[in-house]
């Protein structure tokens, strides 16, 4: 007791059916897949763009501390520098302190 027909015709129209179902998943399967690829293409061009800022940043950072450690360099030259001066103006006022001293003596 067959349900097909004797002729064999409901056998191929049942192989088209199956076809055309297998070809819809197979088109939907590509068409997920192009959308995986879409979305990983999208990441990694993200990540190559975050790349390039993690560099730029490197390289910022890099250059920043070099001038922060002249800046400290220049910075502690002052210092001295500004002691020296210091020193200097102490004494010349003790200088200046001790003629005036000597002259009211006289």
């Amino acid at each position: 007791m067959n349900d097909r027909p004797a002729n064999g015709s409901g056998a191929i129209e049942t192989s088209s059916v199956d076809l055309e179902i297998a070809t819809r998943r197979l088109m939907a399967a590509l068409e997920s897949l192009e959308s995986a690829v879409e979305r990983r293409r999208d990441a990694d061009r993200d990540e190559n763009e975050l790349a390039s800022r993690i560099q730029a940043l490197g390289a910022d950072r890099s250059r920043l501390a070099d001038e922060l450690d002249g800046s400290l360099v220049k910075t502690r030259k002052l210092e001295r520098t500004n002691r020296e001066i210091a020193e200097r103006l102490d004494a010349a006022i003790g200088t200046i302190r001790s003629v005036l001293e000597a002259g009211e003596g006289t």
